[in-house]
C-alpha cells in the first residue's frame, strides 16, 4: 500500500509546460507565412503601368510641337503690320481723265503717310458731270487723314465732312489760304474753294499732320 501511494503519474495529458496555458501553439504553415513578402504585381498591372508611362512619353513631344506652333503663329500675328497700304494711282488717273477741272492731289508726302483707300465717283457720273476723288491715309501717328476734292460743293464726301462744321479761322498752307473748322465729330477740317473746286482735308490725325497733307496738295501732273 505504501508503495502505491508513492507512485508518480506519468500520463503526458497531466503534464503542463512552462508559460501561459492559454497560448495556442503556432502551426508550421502560419510560422512560414509570417515571413513571406507581399505578392508581386501581376503581369497585367505591370503592363498597365508601362502603357501609361509610354503614353505620357509619346505625348510630350506632340504637346511641345503644338506649343511651338501656337507661339510662332502668335509671334507672326503680332509682328505683321495691320495697315494695308494701296497704290491710288489708277483711281487718280481715272478721276483725272473724266474731271472737267484741274485735279488736285497730295503730292510728295513722305513714307509715313500711307494711302489705305482711294475712290472716285466717275463710274456713276455722266459724261461732263462733276467728279469727286477721295484718298485716305494712315499718318505717322497711326491716325487717319482724309482728302476730298470735287467740283460740286454738295458732293456727298464734301457734305459729310463740312455739314455742321464750325469755322474757327484760317491758316496759310502751301501758299494757299485754308479755312480751319471743327466737324460734328470734333475733328479738325481744313478746306478751301478755288475756281468752283472744293478741297477738304480732315480726320482724327493731329492738326500738324492734317496741315502737312493740305500743304502737299498740288495739281495732278500724271
Amino acid at each position: 500500500m505504501g508503495g502505491e501511494a508513492g507512485e508518480i503519474a506519468c500520463d503526458p495529458r497531466g503534464m503542463t509546460g512552462i508559460g501561459p496555458t492559454s497560448q495556442r501553439p503556432q502551426l508550421p504553415d502560419e510560422a512560414a507565412g509570417s515571413d513571406q513578402l507581399p505578392p508581386a504585381p501581376s503581369a497585367v498591372e505591370r503592363a498597365n503601368r508601362l502603357s501609361a508611362a509610354n503614353m505620357l512619353r509619346s505625348l510630350l513631344p506632340l504637346v511641345l510641337i503644338c506649343l511651338a506652333v501656337v507661339g510662332w503663329a502668335a509671334f507672326r500675328q503680332n509682328s505683321v503690320d495691320p495697315v494695308r497700304e494701296i497704290d491710288p494711282t489708277s483711281t487718280i488717273r481715272a478721276a483725272d481723265a473724266r474731271a472737267g477741272y484741274t485735279l488736285l492731289v497730295p503730292t510728295g508726302l513722305d513714307e509715313g503717310y500711307r494711302p489705305t483707300s482711294a475712290s472716285t465717283d466717275v463710274g456713276s457720273t455722266p459724261e461732263g458731270g462733276p467728279v469727286a476723288l477721295e484718298i485716305g491715309y494712315v499718318t505717322p501717328s497711326e491716325a487717319y487723314a482724309g482728302f476730298v476734292v470735287s467740283d460740286f460743293a454738295d458732293a456727298d464726301p464734301v457734305v459729310e465732312v463740312l455739314e455742321g462744321a464750325t469755322e474757327e479761322g484760317s491758316v496759310v498752307l502751301g501758299g494757299e489760304e485754308w479755312t480751319r473748322s471743327t466737324t460734328g465729330r470734333g475733328e479738325t477740317a481744313l478746306s478751301r474753294v478755288a475756281d468752283g473746286v472744293t478741297v477738304v482735308v480732315s480726320g482724327s490725325a493731329p492738326d500738324e499732320e492734317l496741315e502737312t497733307v493740305a500743304a502737299a496738295v498740288r495739281p495732278y501732273s500724271g
